[in-house]
C-alpha cells in the first residue's frame, strides 16, 4: 500500500519532536552552498541533469522539460527508493527542494512506492530560508564577549560552556577565527548561507529566556557574512571586553601562530597590507622572514587594537563593561569575566 503524503510549514516542519529524517532532493552543488543541517542529499538531478532540465523548460515549455527529466531520472529510481528505504526505519521522511513543487512531489511520489510516508516542506528551501532569517532577527538575550586580540577570548568561552552558560561559537560556525590570520589551520569555510542555517540551529535549541553568550565579531567572519538582522541584535547587546596589554597577550599568540609555515603567515599580513601601511607592512614582513614572529605580531596588534578600540567607542554609552587583567590566565579572566556579567542582571 503507497505511503502517504503530507505537507507542513516551515515551523512544523523544523519541530523538533518530529524525528523523521531530512531529504533534501535538490542537485548536489545546491545542496552544498546550503542545507537544512542534518539533511542528506538524495537528488532527483544531478547538476548537469539539473541544467539541462531548466533549458529545456524555457526554451520549449513544462511539458518537454517533464518528459526530458522523466528520462534522465529513470535509471536511478531504484537506488534512490532504496537509499530512502534505507533511512527511513519504517518511520516517515522529510523531504524538501527548492520550492516545494516537482523535484519533491516526483521523489516523494517514487518513496511512497515504497510504503513510506512522506513530509513536504510547504514551499520548500525558499520558504525555509525565509522563516530562519524572520527568527534570527527576533530578540534574544545575548551577551557579547569583546576584548583585544589574543585575549583568549574563545577559550573563556569554552570554560563558561562547560559551567553551564550557554554559548554560541560564532567562529567554530563560520571555520574562521576572525582576524586576517584566521583561516590558519581551519577547514574551509561555509557560504553565509549555510552558515545562517547552522546558527538558527543552534540558537534554537537554546533556553531562550536565559542569556546567550557570543563573541565579539564584525559583520564578516572571514568570508562569511552575517545575516543582517542577527548581526544588528549583537550590535545591540551588552558587551564585557576583556583589556590586557600587547606583552600579557604575546605569549598566546605566538604559540597559536607560529607553528604554521611562514608563507602562510606571510600571505596573512598581505591580507592587510593597505591598512598596516607600506611601512609597517615592510617591516613586518622581515621580521617574520627573520623568524623575529614576536616583533611581527606587535606591529599587527597595534593595528587590530587600534581599529577595536575604535569600534568599542562607537557603542552606546554604559553599553560596554571593561574588564581589565594582567594575566593570560583563563581561569582568572573567566572568573573576571563572569562578575562582569552577574552585574548585568
Amino acid at each position: 500500500m503507497p505511503g502517504l503524503i503530507k505537507r507542513l510549514s516551515p515551523g512544523e516542519y523544523l519541530d523538533r519532536g518530529i524525528s523523521a529524517p531530512v531529504i533534501d532532493v535538490r542537485s548536489p552543488g545546491e545542496f552544498s552552498y546550503g542545507h537544512i543541517p542534518g539533511a542528506v542529499n538524495i537528488p532527483l538531478f544531478d547538476d548537469h541533469q539539473r541544467a539541462e532540465v531548466g533549458t529545456i523548460y524555457k526554451a520549449e515549455g513544462s511539458l518537454k522539460a517533464v518528459v526530458r527529466g522523466i528520462d534522465l531520472a529513470a535509471p536511478e529510481m531504484s537506488a534512490k527508493l532504496t537509499r530512502a528505504v534505507s533511512l527511513s526505519a519504517n518511520g516517515p521522511l522529510r523531504l524538501y527542494c527548492w520550492r516545494g513543487g516537482m523535484r519533491s512531489e516526483a521523489m516523494a511520489w517514487l518513496f511512497s512506492l515504497g510504503e513510506i510516508n512522506c513530509i513536504l516542506l510547504r514551499g520548500g528551501y525558499k520558504a525555509y530560508r525565509n522563516h530562519i532569517l524572520d527568527d534570527l532577527g527576533r530578540e534574544r538575550r545575548y551577551l557579547i564577549l569583546g576584548g583585544l586580540t589574543g585575549s583568549g577570548k574563545t577559550q573563556i568561552l569554552r570554560n563558561l560552556s562547560s559551567s553551564g552558560e550557554q554559548v554560541t561559537d560564532l567562529e567554530g560556525l563560520a571555520s574562521h577565527r576572525g582576524s586576517a590570520f584566521g583561516a590558519l589551520g581551519q577547514a574551509p569555510q561555509p557560504s553565509s548561507e549555510h552558515f545562517a542555517n547552522m546558527l538558527f540551529d543552534d540558537l534554537t535549541v537554546k533556553r531562550q529566556e536565559d542569556q546567550i553568550w557570543l563573541e565579539d565579531e564584525s559583520r564578516n567572519i572571514g568570508t562569511v557574512f552575517m545575516p543582517d538582522n542577527f548581526y544588528n541584535r549583537m550590535q545591540a547587546a551588552p558587551v564585557i571586553a576583556l583589556m590586557m596589554s600587547i606583552d600579557t597577550r604575546l605569549p598566546r599568540l605566538l604559540q597559536e601562530y607560529t607553528s604554521f609555515p611562514a608563507e602562510q603567515i606571510i600571505a596573512s599580513v598581505m591580507k592587510i597590507s593597505k591598512r598596516l601601511g607600506g611601512d609597517k607592512t615592510r617591516l613586518a614582513l622581515d621580521a617574520v622572514r627573520g623568524g623575529d614572529f614576536a616583533a611581527a605580531i606587535r606591529i599587527t596588534l597595534e593595528y587590530y587594537d587600534k581599529s577595536y578600540n575604535y569600534g568599542l567607542s562607537r557603542r552606546a554609552s554604559g553599553q560596554v563593561i571593561y574588564v581589565h587583567t594582567d594575566t593570560d590566565d583563563i581561569s582568572v579572566n573567566t572568573a573576571k569575566v563572569r562578575e562582569a556579567a552577574a552585574g548585568l542582571r
